[in-house]
Formats: C-alpha cells, sequence, structure tokens
C-alpha cells in the first residue's frame, strides 16, 4: 500500500507526490545526461550482429587450422615412416643408392611443405593473439558500459521507490535473469519512456556480452590449442630434419665409397681400351663365351630336371649374396665393356658388388649347383645354382677355392665362394645375375620388398 500524509489545508491525506515528482525528475535529468554518454539504444542490434558474425569468422578459422593440422598430423607420420624405411634401407647389405637418393629428394620436399604449414600455424596463432586482445577489450568495455546503465537504473528506481520498498531493489539488484526483474518492477512502477530505453539497453548489453564472451573463451582456448600443437609439430618436424641431415650423411659415405671403388675398376678398364683393336677382339670374345656358357648351363639345366633334380617352380624369395658397395646395377649402362641387349647399345645383366677381396660369398637361395669352377670358354670361375627348372642364379669372377661342386644341394646362406677378379675383370667384385625363363632379369626383382 501507498503511504498517506495528512492535507493541512482540508484535513484529508494524499500521497507524497511532491517527493516522488522531484525524485521523477532528478532521475530523468541524470538519466538523459548518462544516456548521451553511453551512447544511442538502436546500435545495440548491430553491435549484437557484429558479435555474432565475428564468431562465424572465428570458427570458419578455427575450422580451417583444425583440417591443416589434421593432414599436417597425417603427413608428419607418413613422413616419419618414409625416414624410418630409408634409413633401414641405408643399413641393407647392398643399399640402392640412386633409388635412396630419390627418396630422400621427396622428403626435402615434405620436409619444406610441412615447414610452410608449421609457418602458417603460428602465424595464425599470433593474428589469434590479437584478435584475443582485441575481444578481451571489447568484452571489458562492454562489461562496464552495461554496469554503468545497470547503475543507472538501480538508482532511478530506488528514487523512484518510497524507502521501505528497499526488498524490490535488493531484489532487482540480486535477480539473475534481469528481464524477469524488469517485468517485476513494471507491476509497481509505470516507466518513463527514458526508463523503458535504458532498460532495454541492459537487455541488449546483456545479449551482446554473452557473445563476446563466447567469443573471447573460443579464441581464448584455440589459441593456446594452436600453439600448444604449432610447438609440437615443430619439434617433430625439428627431429625429421635431424634424421634426414643423418641420411644424407650416410648416403654421402656410401656414394664416396662406391665411387672409390668404380674408379679403381675404370682405371682398369682405361688400360685395356688403351689398345682399341685388341679391346675389340676381347669384347667379341667375351661375348661368344657368354653364349656358348649360357648354352651349357641351359643343358645342364634340363638333364637336372629329367633326373629330378631340381623342382620345376620357385616360390620363395633370395636374399643378397655378399656385403658390400653395389658398383654396376642391372640395365642399360654407361660401362662400354658390356655386351648389347635388346635396344641398348651396352647392357649390364647383373649386379656388380664390390668388398674387401675374400669376401665370402653366399647362396641367394636354397637350391643345386649345377656349375663350380673354371668356364670351358674363358679364365673366369664361377658358380651357377638352379632353384627351379626356369630360374639360376649366376656368382662370377670368384676366387679359384671354391667350396662347393657340381650336383651338390646347398641351402640359403651357405657359403658357396669367395670375392676374387677371376675372367675378365677390372677390380675385385662379385656379378651377380638371375635367368628365369632363359631371360636375363633384375636379382632386386627377388629380393624381400
Amino acid at each position: 500500500m501507498r503511504r498517506s500524509v495528512p492535507d493541512v489545508r482540508g484535513g484529508r491525506t494524499r500521497p507524497r507526490t511532491r517527493r516522488r515528482a522531484f525524485s521523477l525528475l532528478l532521475g530523468v535529468t541524470l538519466l538523459g545526461s548518462t544516456l548521451l554518454s553511453l551512447g544511442p539504444a538502436a546500435t545495440s542490434a548491430d553491435e549484437l550482429s557484429d558479435a555474432y558474425q565475428k564468431q562465424k569468422q572465428l570458427q570458419a578459422l578455427i575450422k580451417k587450422q583444425k583440417a591443416q593440422i589434421a593432414s599436417l598430423s597425417a603427413s608428419q607420420q607418413s613422413l616419419t615412416a618414409k625416414i624410418g624405411a630409408t634409413k633401414a634401407s641405408l643399413s641393407e647389405i647392398n643399399a640402392n643408392l640412386q633409388v635412396v637418393k630419390t627418396q630422400i629428394v621427396s622428403m626435402v620436399v615434405e620436409v619444406a611443405k610441412a615447414q610452410s604449414t608449421i609457418d602458417e600455424l603460428v602465424a595464425t596463432g599470433t593474428r589469434l593473439d590479437a584478435e584475443l586482445a582485441d575481444l578481451e577489450a571489447e568484452e571489458a568495455a562492454k562489461q562496464a558500459e552495461l554496469d554503468a546503465r545497470k547503475e543507472l537504473l538501480a538508482a532511478r528506481i530506488r528514487d523512484a521507490y518510497e524507502t521501505d520498498r528497499t526488498s524490490l531493489l535488493e531484489s532487482f539488484l540480486a535477480g539473475a535473469d534481469f528481464t524477469d526483474v524488469l517485468t517485476e518492477v513494471g507491476y509497481h512502477l509505470d516507466f518513463a519512456g527514458e526508463d523503458k530505453l535504458l532498460a532495454d539497453q541492459i537487455v541488449a548489453d546483456q545479449g551482446v556480452l554473452v557473445v563476446l564472451k563466447q567469443n573471447v573463451e573460443l579464441a581464448r582456448d584455440e589459441t593456446q590449442q594452436l600453439h600448444a600443437l604449432a610447438d609440437e609439430q615443430k619439434q617433430i618436424l625439428d627431429g625429421q630434419l635431424k634424421e634426414l641431415a643423418d641420411a644424407r650423411r650416410e648416403l654421402a659415405s656410401l656414394e664416396a665409397e662406391t665411387e672409390r671403388l668404380l674408379a679403381e675398376q675404370q682405371a682398369s678398364y682405361a688400360e685395356l681400351a688403351s689398345d682399341k683393336v685388341a679391346l675389340a677382339k676381347k669384347l667379341a670374345a667375351n661375348q661368344e663365351a657368354q653364349r656358348k656358357l649360357e648354352a651349357l648351363i641351359e643343358r645342364l639345366v634340363r638333364e637336372a630336371l629329367a633326373k629330378g633334380g631340381i623342382p620345376s617352380a620357385y616360390s620363395g624369395t633370395f636374399s643378397w649374396p655378399m656385403s658390400g658397395y653395389v658398383t654396376q646395377e642391372f640395365g642399360c649402362t654407361g660401362f662400354s665393356w658390356e655386351p648389347p641387349l635388346g635396344s641398348c647399345r651396352h647392357f649390364h645383366r647383373g649386379i656388380d658388388i664390390a668388398n674387401t677381396y675374400g669376401t665370402r660369398i653366399y647362396a641367394a637361395g636354397p637350391g643345386k649347383v649345377i656349375f663350380a669352377g673354371k668356364s670351358p670358354y674363358d679364365p673366369a670361375y664361377i658358380v651357377i645354382i638352379a632353384h627351379a627348372s626356369n630360374l639360376v642364379t649366376w656368382y662370377g669372377h670368384i676366387q679359384t677355392r671354391i667350396p662347393v661342386r657340381a650336383g651338390q644341394y646347398v641351402a640359403e646362406g651357405q657359403l658357396i665362394g669367395f670375392e676374387g677378379c677371376t675372367g675378365w675383370c677390372t677390380g675385385p667384385h662379385l656379378h651377380w645375375a638371375v635367368q628365369l625363363n632363359g631371360s636375363w632379369v633384375n636379382p632386386r626383382l627377388f629380393l624381400p620388398r
């Protein structure tokens, strides 16, 4: 109930309207000056729209960065596996240096891409740091603006009510839902237009502030995660760079040793090539000797098969017959002492492996020794093993001391000879060759992948 006071002029009671009128006038005056300083209420809709727009932009940026991080993580895992495989290849008995070199070049490109992605993540982190600072400042400004408007409206309500209506004021100041409090106050007080404007602005400001707080939390969480992930990926990349550098040094060392051994063979060949007429005759004689030996081996394999001494097919793989450095791969070559084959002017029919003179040579796979000893057509000593009726391995230029004999069965890894330089040889090495169905094929095809 409203309190009445005596009317000394007429003996009646009336509400204390003068005090309220004065309070309303004071409140409106304060409201007007404060509203001018806080800005028009019409901007709140734009502010809310801007806040939501900024939230969408942040979400889009975060989505993009997460996809980029996922792609980078997968790429890093793949690169780590490739580096491991390359290091394993380098540690093999006879590394294919050309293949390893190609792998390393490919990985260098991948590392450069990863570095670029990480640099972009760091730049995005810096951008989010600046964005977070702006959002925090915007949030603080909006919070201060909201607090000022709330304080103004609280003062307005305080002045508009009698001193015994403090319970309503306390309810307003402690209310969790400002809109509900305004509804409650509205039952007891008819707001002036300025009061309604201010109350609506407070409600709108609260909505803007909620979105601003969400934006701040979103930016803060993403910034922390992005910095952590960028640091993690950088550490992984640093480790990969170190391993890649180690692999490149190992490759350079193997290439240098291979070049040294190859240079020795080339020097020996240069001496032979000084007499071109003699060299041409020797090349022709060697080619004829090779043809005759192939015919002999083909006959011996047929005889062994007829006697039931070898299987008709071979389903296993081969192992390297000797450790060392591959000085010449299978296929077309620039070495002019190799005979022609197919479209190649010079074709190397096997793989040359060089090592210390006398290095042990082992059977690449189980089979029957078809030939062991000096070739009947040239000075070379050789061991030839039939693994099946259509699969034969050759081990050439070996020393004269041979621990196996023709007709003997050998197991994979069994000692069959020692590295030498018999026959037409330009330096100690093993010439390892594979015949499949009468054709020369790359021995690497039979090695485990």
